[in-house]
């Protein structure tokens, strides 16, 4: 990686103030991340939806499945906005083969439940090691640091959780008070009402694209960070930039 051309200021930092720049990070280029990943979303959203006769559940196992593949097009984005370079939906596309393409089923099998995937993402991905060298790597940029990671994927996978059920909740908060208790036996009974069975797992499904359009880019870019702050403590990046600014 080119320390040089680095945008942003690098220093020591906790893992929870590397997770604070990824929040920054992902605000200061929020275009260029919501215009290459939410088409990407809507169309592994709707050919989800199209599943929902099959099984109700099935758009949300999914797109729940699919989000490691999709988090790899947010990484490339972000990998980009480190050097100051925001990003279209056409260098993604150019990029397919490599960002889409790139160890896709180790991505959807068994690095898919790892605790902290988001952290050592950008080992995959961007130093793209294989094999041995990439256990070594990921121990090395593991070491301290499991709790944190863990601690992220936690902390999201609560957020997601929370945020799903309350924007569903809304359904029934905005019902008019009439209506209000219509809306709560629906949830617990769809199949007596017009809406029906099919129309709670639209909703649910629908309701957890919206989340994922929202927070994963956050997820991601707290993960990338804590990776970026790791290199920095292993490889002394902040001193290196220092030097090169100095002397510039």
């Amino acid at each position: 990686m080119r320390v040089d051309g680095l945008a942003i200021a690098l220093r020591p930092r906790s893992q929870g103030e590397a997770c604070d720049l990824g929040a920054a990070l992902v605000r200061s280029h929020a275009r260029s991340i919501w215009r290459c990943f939410t088409p990407l979303l809507l169309v592994v959203g709707l050919l989800a939806l199209c599943t929902v006769d099959v099984a109700g559940w099935l758009p949300l196992v999914i797109v729940f499945w699919l989000k490691p593949w999709l988090d790899r097009s947010l990484l490339f984005v972000l990998s980009r906005a480190v050097f100051g370079e925001a990003t279209g939906w056409r260098d993604l596309w150019q990029a397919r083969r490599h960002v889409l393409g790139g160890q896709l089923l180790r991505t959807l099998l068994w690095r898919r439940f790892s605790p902290w995937r988001a952290y050592t993402q950008a080992i995959d991905q961007l130093e793209a090691q294989r094999g041995s060298a990439r256990r070594q790597r990921a121990r090395l940029m593991l070491n301290d640091n499991r709790g944190a990671a863990m601690a992220l994927q936690t902390a999201f996978v609560h957020a997601e959780a929370v945020l799903v059920y309350g924007l569903v909740a809304l359904l029934w908060w905005f019902a008019p008070e009439n209506r209000s208790s219509d809306i709560w036996d629906w949830f617990f009974n769809p199949g007596a009402h017009a809406a029906g069975q099919l129309g709670l797992d639209l909703v649910m499904a629908t309701g957890y694209l919206a989340v994922v359009l929202f927070l994963e880019p956050f997820y991601v870019a707290a993960g990338f960070a804590m990776y970026l702050n790791r290199r920095v403590a292993l490889e002394a990046w902040d001193i290196e930039q220092e030097f090169r600014r100095a002397f510039a």
